[in-house]
């Protein structure tokens, strides 16, 4: 039985941090059986790739997104293992989409390794001339789109990309075009506006060449109805079938991430609790800027897990 009143939310690309998820291991057979088999899949060692303090790979998009939702998964895992409640709604932020529909059984675990491996390899190449992603604060969404196409020429272009919150929006594009909106929305009054570490202009019209990909291969995974209301990204709605989820995960490569509509759209649903099932905090920040009706939970060591299972409740 899953809890109505309760959602995991799955945390995307920039919220990778060293050492991610590891400390679960210590304790959690399923979580160590996580990580060997990403790594079998992947090709290589995942948990001493995210154990490096230098962290170079960790932030190229490729080894990132893989990294991310293995740690997202393991967290699950561990909190099944655990006697968790089950929530009635997942939500994942870009990337973290997939780590979702992993968790409402829609993808199996290895396709997912897989497929996101995939996503970050041809997000890296798809753009051509380097891309990048900068937050915009203080400004709202419509403002925001007025300065991208002001920065956009005929050769480099930005785009709102990511909508989180109430005054927070992610613009992408070719890397000139996101440094012409950043200095035009520092003059129109922004709070902040800051160049963020990730390596692809996602959630814009440069991943076209990336969709495709990802289209292609979604047609030859197994893919199932999501067995909980699942929250897509590109359209802030719920997705109930298998060609809804194909949909969904390529629609959200060349448009905007409705985050702050999808956090509405599960507050109105009757969600009063969620647990951010990834490093970080994110999403409970945005949350708190949306709808502070939403609690949210974080922490991804055995502790704070255990402290978040007792916030939540135990399995219903």
């Amino acid at each position: 039985m899953n809890n109505n009143d309760v959602a995991w939310l799955f945390p995307g690309q920039g919220s990778q941090v060293t050492g991610m998820a590891l400390a679960l291991m210590e304790d959690c057979d399923p979580v160590r059986q996580t990580f060997s088999e990403a790594s079998d899949i992947l090709g290589y060692d995942l948990p001493a790739l995210i154990a490096d303090d230098d962290a170079t790979r960790l932030n190229q998009t490729q080894y990132t997104q893989p990294a991310l939702l293995v740690a997202s998964t393991a967290m699950v895992r561990w909190w099944r293992a655990h006697g968790g409640a089950e929530p009635g709604h997942v939500a994942g932020h870009s990337l973290g989409e997939y780590s979702a529909l992993v968790a409402a059984g829609a993808i199996g675990f290895a396709d997912a390794v897989a497929l996101v491996a995939l996503r970050g390899k041809v997000m890296a190449e798809s753009a051509g001339e380097p891309g990048c992603m900068a937050a915009i604060l203080g400004l709202e969404e419509d403002r925001l789109a007025e300065l991208c196409a002001k920065a956009s020429d005929d050769r480099t272009r930005v785009w709102p990309a990511n909508l989180n919150c109430p005054g927070q929006v992610v613009v992408a594009g070719n890397g000139a075009a996101v440094a012409r909106v950043v200095e035009l929305a520092k003059a129109a009054g922004a709070k902040r506006a800051v160049t963020l570490n990730v390596s692809a202009p996602s959630h814009t019209p440069l991943m076209a060449e990336a969709a495709e990909a990802v289209a292609a291969r979604l047609e030859k995974i197994s893919i199932a109805d999501p067995d909980r209301a699942l929250w897509c990204n590109a359209r802030a709605t719920q997705v109930t079938d298998a060609a809804g989820v194909r949909q969904a995960l390529v629609e959200q490569l060349t448009q905007p991430v409705r985050w702050s509509a999808s956090v509405e759209a599960m507050a109105a649903a009757g969600v009063t609790k969620a647990v951010e099932m990834g490093p970080g905090k994110v999403l409970m920040g945005l949350a708190r800027r949306i709808d502070r009706r939403i609690k949210v939970a974080t922490g991804d060591t055995p502790a704070e897990m255990a402290v978040n299972i007792a916030l939540i409740g135990g399995v219903a």
